[in-house]
């Protein structure tokens, strides 16, 4: 917390409860933010201090609580709210003088932007103290990117066209585009596109809590699948005890690659929970299972045994994992469901068939596609949807007057760190079930 030593005229806290400003509280009492105050005082040196460092910083951090779009709206609050001013840390004595005119909010970001290293030690202090507050945080993990547009135009930079001059341009966004395929319930198959130009936000968080472990910010145009290399070096490096605490790690299949759930497994002993893409040819429904006759499988991950008799696929029975020799276990579906099969004198498969996970390793995972363990693992991953949600919503991404990565980076720093505060205080206040609420007071 951002301390600031000062008689105030009224004891709000004494007369009762601070309603909607709670909230506020929470972060301004829990966020780990001395180090950054002493890094931009001692910058300040024996400057002017009419507008102090500590009052605009919890400022700054109420427009992303009450998810002020801008530091005019901001400032249209503090001129208004006396309540506000006083728990921020202005001189009450002042009143709305006190309040600091745009142009030194902008020299403050400024120096914010310059101690961004700073500002991203906060976030990783919080998940620190949130691991140790919460033994079970981290154990499942989701992965997603959010497409965030940029305050510019978006224009294509040819040989007839130039970017205009002046300040409205975003010259390190680009374009993005995101495809959504499926199949309807008549077999017709649909499919959406998304374009947008601007910037994207890799987060990753944990599923039980909702909570973000790590992010980054790129331009819209980077693939998702690296990302989620460079997160998982992050958190391996900042927070180590979540990747030995992590079980199943989940994501769509933009982050479908073979690399990463080898990694994954291979690394952390981490089962993958990756949606697939069809990355097969036209017309090649299956594949037959290296070493069996009659045991195929599809991109999917479903095995099926052909009857050498009548030459029909039966889905056979998925019999677990098998960690130490790392294969998959199905069994014979007549002997399993107890049916009769036409071909089960001839056929080669007695009683069960073990699949190293070699065969495939995008197709066949420690956590087979084809069971259902798999899908109730997958349907977690709507938890980092939810997540990006409450920043539209809640931290005002949904419209925004933010342009370039830097100040991209730095608004979504603050953003997850005052989700993180929030429920870090909500946790140590014995408020445990609003700990996901970033607009309900207790």
């Amino acid at each position: 917390m951002a301390t600031i030593a000062q008689n105030p005229l009224f004891g709000w806290r004494d007369v009762g409860e601070l309603g909607d400003l709670e909230r506020l509280r929470l972060v301004l009492e829990y966020l780990p933010d001395e180090p950054l105050m002493r890094t931009l005082e001692q910058a300040r040196g024996r400057g002017r201090d009419e507008y102090p460092v500590r009052a605009m910083w919890n400022t700054l951090l109420a427009g992303i609580v009450f998810g002020h779009e801008s530091v005019a709206s901001l400032r249209r609050e503090l001129l208004r709210n006396a309540q506000l001013r006083e728990l921020c840390g202005l001189d009450p004595l002042a009143g709305v003088a006190a309040v600091a005119p745009g142009w030194v909010y902008t020299r403050f970001m400024r120096r914010l932007l310059e101690s961004h290293e700073e500002v991203e030690a906060i976030f990783d202090r919080l998940v620190d103290a949130l691991c140790e507050e919460l033994p079970e945080f981290g154990r499942v993990i989701a992965v997603d990117g959010k497409a965030i547009g940029s305050h510019a135009r978006g224009g294509r930079q040819t040989a007839n066209y130039r970017w205009p001059p002046g300040r409205r341009r975003d010259a390190d966004a680009d374009w993005g585009v995101k495809s959504y395929r499926g199949e309807r319930q008549d077999g017709s198959l649909w499919e959406t596109v998304k374009r947008w130009f601007g910037y994207e936000l890799h987060l990753m968080v944990d599923a039980a809590y909702e909570l973000p472990l790590a992010f980054s910010v790129t331009r819209a145009s980077a693939a998702e699948a690296p990302e989620a290399h460079r997160l998982l070096d992050a958190v391996s490096e900042r927070h180590p005890e979540i990747l030995s605490r992590c079980e199943t790690f989940c994501a769509d299949k933009g982050y479908d690659d073979g690399k990463l759930i080898r990694r994954l497994w291979d690394e952390h002993r981490i089962k993958p929970v990756v949606d697939i893409r069809n990355c097969r040819q036209d017309g090649e429904e299956s594949r037959l299972v290296e070493g069996t006759e009659n045991v195929v499988y599809t991109y999917r991950g479903e095995v099926c045994c052909v009857c050498p008799q009548t030459g029909t696929t039966h889905p056979m029975a998925y019999g677990g994992f098998e960690a130490d020799r790392e294969t998959l276990k199905y069994r014979c579906p007549a002997r399993h469901y107890g049916y009769a099969c036409a071909g089960a004198e001839e056929c080669p498969i007695k009683q069960a068939v073990r699949i190293p996970l070699s065969e495939d390793r995008r197709v066949f995972t420690p956590l087979a596609r084809s069971s259902y363990a798999w899908q109730r693992a997958y349907a977690r991953r709507s938890a980092v949807e939810r997540v990006n949600g409450r920043l539209d919503v809640s931290f005002g991404f949904e419209r925004h007057f933010i342009r370039g990565q830097a100040k991209m980076r730095l608004r979504c720093t603050l953003a997850l760190s005052v989700m993180l505060a929030m429920a870090l205080g909500r946790i140590r206040e014995q408020q445990a079930s609003l700990i996901r609420s970033l607009v309900r007071s207790a």
